[in-house]
């Protein structure tokens, strides 16, 4: 059965692990291996997540099947105008098939819905296959962007919202 359940401080470690899975089954295909190594190290320090946990509109939730961890979301209300932003959907390719995807997009949404934003937003890789799921789920492509993100490398994404 697939559950979820509020990421402190002490989920680091577990947040580390699940990201770095995820990360390495997904962006091999995409990225250089140099580039994958540079954005963990970047996105996933201790002290990159603290600051997470210390902002009060930012949210991580581990998503488990019975005591199996299978991932996890981060998302970050009000950063635009009614608006939250999905920044990490990441899961182990175990969980692939059970719902879990599904599942942790419905936890934004009704956490969304419960402090009155109506958008959601995130941003996908051109070439991840993940944007076929968002897809399915009525996400919406609005637009285009390359962020530079330092050491010559960048992000090539599709900008995708959901209007509740």
């Amino acid at each position: 059965m697939i559950t979820t359940k509020p990421a402190t401080q002490f989920d680091i470690e577990l947040i580390q692990k699940l990201a770095r899975i995820s990360w390495e089954d997904t962006y091999s295909k995409i990225l250089s291996k140099e580039q994958l190594e540079y954005m963990l190290d970047m996105m996933y320090t201790e002290n990159a997540i603290l600051e997470h946990f210390q902002n009060p509109n930012y949210h991580y939730f581990l998503i488990f099947d019975d005591e199996t961890p299978l991932g996890f979301v981060g998302f970050e209300h009000h950063l635009e105008p009614n608006t939250t932003k999905l920044h990490r959907i990441y899961l182990v390719p175990e969980a692939k098939g059970k719902g879990a995807g599904k599942f942790g997009l419905n936890l934004v949404k009704k956490h969304t819905q419960s402090v009155g934003d109506n958008r959601i937003i995130l941003t996908v890789n051109k070439n991840n296959v993940a944007r076929q799921f968002y897809e399915s789920q009525n996400y919406k492509v609005y637009g285009e962007a390359v962020f530079d993100i330092g050491s010559g490398y960048v992000m090539d994404d599709y900008l995708m919202e959901f209007n509740l």
